[in-house]
């Protein structure tokens, strides 16, 4: 099946192309909305700008495919494998993207506020500038990725991995990060006011001039992690393990 083809079957109302063969398609800008894309191969495809709200695209291959600025409202990209995919200002609100396959894909600036990103492959992804408020990020492996500036505010992310992540100037206010591995991760002048850091491991972590005003660090470990000129006002250490920050400013 070629784009053209898809195209004039959708305007004739046929919904369901459920396992199609659609590598490389240009479907630039196509109203696709409420489609069922389940299983089909997206590889490579150019969906600039299209409107997928709603679609049905579990399972799909989109490796390295084109999303961006594309509508994605909703969709259900559970198991999706997106690696490499450009997804540079898209709209993702509400999207489920659970499962995903992420790995260096291109995120900047996506709205991905309310979406289901659990146990999701972002590794080595690019989210700077993304807004994620809300979002659902339980046990996602965020490794190496740069979310410089994104706004994580009042996020799931109990048991996150962001080992090695930039998160320079990222809003955390109210996020949830019990047992999130932090380790190495760079924080610096980022907003963890009211975070809940219990038990996280900050290992080497940069925190130098970050907020952490009445954020609860119970149990979290500080070993050799950079707080120089952090804000502590409020915060909770009382049930806290391991040595105490080796430098707080």
């Amino acid at each position: 099946m070629d784009a053209d083809e898809l195209r004039s079957r959708y305007a004739a109302g046929e919904r369901n192309f459920q396992g199609a063969d659609l590598r490389d398609a240009d479907l630039t800008g196509a109203d696709l909305r409420d489609v069922n894309l389940r299983y089909a191969d997206l590889t490579g495809a150019n969906l600039h700008d299209t409107d997928l709200s709603e679609a049905n695209l579990r399972d799909t291959n989109l490796m390295g495919a084109n999303l961006s600025s594309a509508d994605l409202i909703i969709a259900s990209l559970s198991d999706a494998d997106l690696r490499d995919a450009n997804l540079q200002d898209a709209n993702l609100i509400g999207a489920k993207l659970g499962v995903a396959n992420l790995r260096y894909a291109n995120l900047s600036g996506a709205n991905l506020s309310g979406a289901e990103l659990s146990c999701a492959d972002l590794s080595h992804s690019i989210l700077t500038g993304a807004y994620l408020s809300g979002a659902n990020l339980i046990k996602a492996n965020l490794r190496g990725a740069n979310l410089g500036g994104a706004n994580l505010s009042i996020s799931n992310m109990i048991g996150i991995n962001l080992i090695e992540g930039t998160l320079r100037g990222a809003n955390l206010a109210g996020a949830n990060l019990i047992e999130a591995n932090l380790m190495r991760a760079s924080l610096s002048g980022a907003s963890l006011c009211r975070a809940n850091l219990a038990y996280a491991k900050l290992n080497e972590a940069y925190l130098d001039n970050a907020d952490l005003s009445d954020a609860n660090l119970a149990g979290a470990d500080f070993t050799d992690a950079n707080l120089d000129n952090a804000k502590l006002a409020g915060t909770i250490f009382s049930l806290l393990e391991t040595a105490q920050p080796s430098r707080v400013g």
